[in-house]
């Protein structure tokens, strides 16, 4: 396997049929949307990632969410099974796509439910967000799938948003970032930082030092760059109408 890998899919011209739940549906301009994803890959590209375009599907407004399609854990790519069955058909591709690049598949089986959205992992920890789209049995499954990796995977209820990264992500350096009125407990998390603007809570670690997040999120950006971290922004406006967020436009193959 190769480090530093992303997937990603090219949004569908139906993208303004996205599914929405926690928000009231906007117009979506597909145009715009399609210059934010190429703005998206490219911000990949010159962080150092080889960017792997999985098949497109025309007929999936949610199809360019990548994430939610597959946890990967190690050389293991658990796929999804998501509690949205409209979303179902967006498993094509993924696994041709994760075998060709080396990675064992497993996959999330009935009745357990599973969004990778609702995954956060950080030093062998995983949680996940149990709430619209990911159930119990789909927690077990993930945890029989990963403990054998020396993972541990504990669950965590998501009321307020679409997913537990729609809540929180964490930093390079463990520490968890949400905006607090979105997030269900803060108490459970060892290490929270409250942030001031709701995307601010979404970052995609590239490395070390380095955080992806949206450019809706300025106060959020300087209080990172503060903190000594190197902060790339990017507009992807057009798919936070559809309540995405920088974590759910790819799937990340650190090898």
């Amino acid at each position: 396997m190769h480090a530093r890998r992303a997937l990603v899919r090219r949004p569908s011209a139906a993208l303004a049929g996205g599914i929405v739940t926690h928000i009231e549906r906007r117009p979506v301009d597909a145009r715009r949307a399609l210059m934010q994803w190429q703005g998206y890959v490219a911000a990949l590209a010159r962080a150092g990632w080889q960017v792997r375009e999985v098949m497109p599907l025309p007929g999936c407004p949610d199809g360019v969410f990548i994430e939610d399609q597959v946890v990967v854990y190690g050389d293991l790519a658990v796929l999804c099974r998501s509690g949205a069955p409209a979303r179902w058909p967006e498993q094509a591709g993924v696994a041709a796509a994760l075998v060709a690049e080396g990675y064992r598949v497993a996959r999330i089986e009935a009745p357990g439910c599973l969004d990778g959205g609702d995954v956060l992992k950080h030093d062998g920890t995983v949680w996940v967000g149990l709430g619209g789209r990911t159930n119990a049995d789909g927690v077990w499954q993930l945890g029989e799938l990963l403990g054998p990796l020396g993972a541990r995977v504990v669950g965590r209820p998501v009321s307020k948003v679409l997913h537990l990264k729609s809540a929180v992500t964490a930093l390079p350096d463990g520490t968890v970032v949400g905006h607090e009125p979105l997030v269900d407990d803060p108490r459970v998390w060892p290490r929270f930082e409250a942030v001031p603007e709701e995307s601010g809570a979404h970052v995609v670690v590239l490395d070390a030092q380095t955080v992806l997040m949206a450019a809706s999120a300025p106060r959020t950006a300087a209080m990172f760059r503060r903190r000594g971290l190197h902060v790339l922004t990017v507009d992807i406006s057009e798919f936070e109408k559809l309540e995405g967020c920088v974590t759910c436009l790819s799937v990340r193959l650190r090898g």
